[in-house]
Formats: C-alpha cells, sequence, structure tokens
C-alpha cells in the first residue's frame, strides 16, 4: 500500500499532479484547492490512498492527514465511492466538511457534483456522530494548502455566467499556471483571473 509521497512535482493539470519519487512517476489525484497550491518544479509531500476496482488502480493524494482521513471516511457510507469523496473535498475543505456532517447541513454537501440531495443525506445519517472534529479542526494545514479564497470567488463568477464547476475550476488554474499567476489569488489578482479564464473558455468552445 503506497500511504504516502515525498517527491518533485513534474506537472499539475485539473484532475492530478504527476509525482516523480526516486525515478518512478506517479500519476496522483487531489482536490481541487491541493492542486491549486503545487506547481511544476517544487517538492512536496503527498499522503495517498491507493484504490483498486476492475477498471483502474488509482492513487488518490492529500497535502494533510485531515483530508485523507475525511476522504476514507466519507467512503464508509454504503454507494460512496472514491470519485464522489473526491468530489465533496474538492467542494468543501475538511473541516467545513466535517462541520456540514454534524450540523447536518445536506445543502451544502449537495453541492458536491456526482452527489446530489439524497446522497447528502444519507452521508449526514450515516457519519454523523462518528467524525472526530477535533481530529479535523484541530490539524495543522500546511499555508500551500489552505482554501484559496480568491479562486472560489472566480469558479464562482464563471458558474454564474453558465459554466460548469469543473470547467471553470479547469481554465482558472490554467490560467494561473500559463500567466505565472501565484496561489491564493489576492484581491487584485481576481479580475484579472476572471477575465483570462473567460476568454480560456470562449476559445474552447
Amino acid at each position: 500500500m503506497i500511504g504516502l509521497l515525498n517527491g518533485h512535482v513534474e506537472s499539475v493539470d485539473a484532475d492530478a499532479a504527476l509525482i516523480s519519487v526516486g525515478g518512478v512517476g506517479y500519476e496522483v489525484r487531489m482536490p481541487a484547492a491541493d492542486l491549486s497550491a503545487l506547481h511544476a518544479g517544487q517538492e512536496t509531500r503527498v499522503f495517498t490512498s491507493l484504490n483498486v476496482s476492475q477498471d483502474a488502480v488509482t492513487l488518490y493524494g492529500f497535502l494533510t492527514q485531515a483530508s485523507k482521513r475525511m476522504f476514507l471516511q466519507l467512503q464508509k457510507v454504503s454507494g460512496i465511492g472514491p470519485k464522489v469523496a473526491l468530489s465533496l473535498l474538492s467542494t468543501l475543505p475538511p473541516d467545513r466538511l466535517a462541520r456540514a456532517v454534524a450540523d447536518g447541513d445536506a445543502a451544502a454537501l449537495a453541492k458536491a457534483p456526482g452527489l446530489g440531495k439524497k446522497g447528502a443525506q444519507k452521508i449526514i445519517l450515516e457519519l454523523k456522530g462518528s467524525i472526530d472534529l477535533s481530529q479535523i479542526e484541530g490539524s495543522s494545514v500546511p499555508a500551500a494548502a489552505q482554501v484559496d479564497t480568491g479562486s472560489m470567488q472566480v469558479v464562482e463568477g464563471l458558474m454564474s455566467l453558465g459554466w460548469r464547476q469543473q470547467d471553470a475550476e479547469h481554465a482558472v488554474h490554467e490560467v494561473c499556471v500559463e500567466e505565472h499567476i501565484e496561489t491564493p489569488l489576492t484581491n487584485q489578482d481576481i479580475p484579472r483571473v476572471l477575465k483570462l479564464a473567460l476568454s480560456a473558455l470562449d476559445r474552447g468552445r
């Protein structure tokens, strides 16, 4: 079982990062906020979970132990697989996700693509009371892994114009990489990134 990678980031795209460890490149699928904190050329440490299915062997990764714990916890709910668990962690950081479960906030969970209201209610029903909030909320989160509220604002702006969340997140990430714009975005960067991302999406129609 591969539980941790210490290595060099070779590349980052909308869904995964390619991390080189000892000459071997591992493709790691990660939450959107974690991917936005990475860039090619940096050294990183990623907590991982290996998923083996009939169709594929997939490595999922997280910049904090809290995210990995939440990812594994979510999959204890019947019908919730790694893709939906990752979608949830791309929509809400682990502390907010844990709090949503504890508070019975199905609407917050249902914002995750691929879940829906019934799935959100099922997660609350099966996990409420079983998540140790102190482990999630009290965990130390690296600065690079903090939620990029600036990028989230740009994504929300694009979604309000009719673009899908996945397409909007991909465009924002690509623009930041191509234009060498550092994340988390500052308030001054938001209008520029929004304009560039909108142009990129229009070109891709």
